[in-house]
């Protein structure tokens, strides 16, 4: 799945390139929590790819969920991924090159996917909404390159259910606001049902997973990293930044810490 991109995923101006850098990191760390893996579970469960099924995975990334995508369909099916960051898009070439995998990756965004009408049995799309300045149009290009009968599974973060706990709530509140500012579309976790229903798709099933942070790390690099972007931009002093992570670091020692963001995944197919 797509790591952000400034192009992407920023508005550039809330946040100079030190904290474009910051935000990327960010998707890296989210990328690593054991709940996004068990969300990217259930996608592959709800998508149920079989031998001889074209699949597509829109802001592809590294390629990690196309060479499961080439698994599953085989020799006689079709797995591609779609991704905006020459870089990361020559990386999931390397990627699959390694594996001697069939997978194959293209240049391209979700605003306008490079392939025709009803070309895809099943589409994924993971936390590239958030990202999207025209969400609505990124949905109609799923269901346009959908086959009738295809699913697709969207999933993504939404920014307003992050909790950050113990310390002073205002000035956690100011952290999450700092990270909400940065995002496009930060609440679009709860939205990619009505998206999709609104392109003609139909819904079928709808599930979350909360991206917990280690209960032993305090702060850890997630909370403090948006903490130094909240000093940057001047919403949060250095005393309320420093006292916030000693807070966190106390409820860590005595177990008494919750820091997390819900990931919701939507089903749909088209009829």
């Amino acid at each position: 799945m797509s790591q952000i991109t400034a192009t992407q995923s920023l508005r550039p101006d809330r946040f100079d390139s030190a904290g474009r850098d910051q935000l990327v990191d960010i998707q890296d760390l989210q990328a690593a929590l054991p709940g996004l893996q068990r969300l990217r579970d259930w996608a592959h469960s709800a998508l149920a790819l079989r031998s001889g099924e074209q699949a597509i995975d829109i802001g592809s990334g590294t390629g990690s969920e196309v060479l499961l995508f080439a698994d599953k369909v085989g020799p006689s099916g079709e797995a591609v991924g779609v991704e905006p960051d020459p870089q990361l898009l020559a990386s999931a070439e390397r990627r699959a090159a390694a594996a001697g995998s069939a997978a194959r990756f293209v240049p391209g965004d979700a605003y306008g996917l490079p392939f025709g009408m009803d070309s895809f049995d099943a589409v994924l799309c993971e936390r590239v909404f958030q990202h999207l300045t025209r969400p609505q149009q990124a949905a109609r290009e799923i269901a346009r390159v959908l086959r009738p009968g295809g699913r697709v599974v969207l999933c993504d973060a939404d920014w307003g259910t992050a909790v950050v706990h113990p310390g002073d709530q205002a000035v956690a509140r100011l952290v999450i606001d700092t990270l909400i500012a940065g995002t496009t579309n930060p609440y679009s976790g709860r939205r990619l049902a009505g998206l999709l229903a609104a392109e003609g798709l139909v819904v079928d099933d709808i599930s979350s997973h909360a991206l917990i942070q280690d209960r032993g790390v305090g702060a850890g690099t997630l909370v403090a990293k948006v903490a130094d972007m909240a000093v940057e931009r001047m919403s949060l002093t250095v005393p309320q930044r420093d006292q916030l992570v000693a807070d966190l670091d106390v409820g860590a020692a005595r177990g008494d810490i919750h820091v997390s963001v819900t990931m919701f995944a939507v089903l749909a197919h088209k009829p």
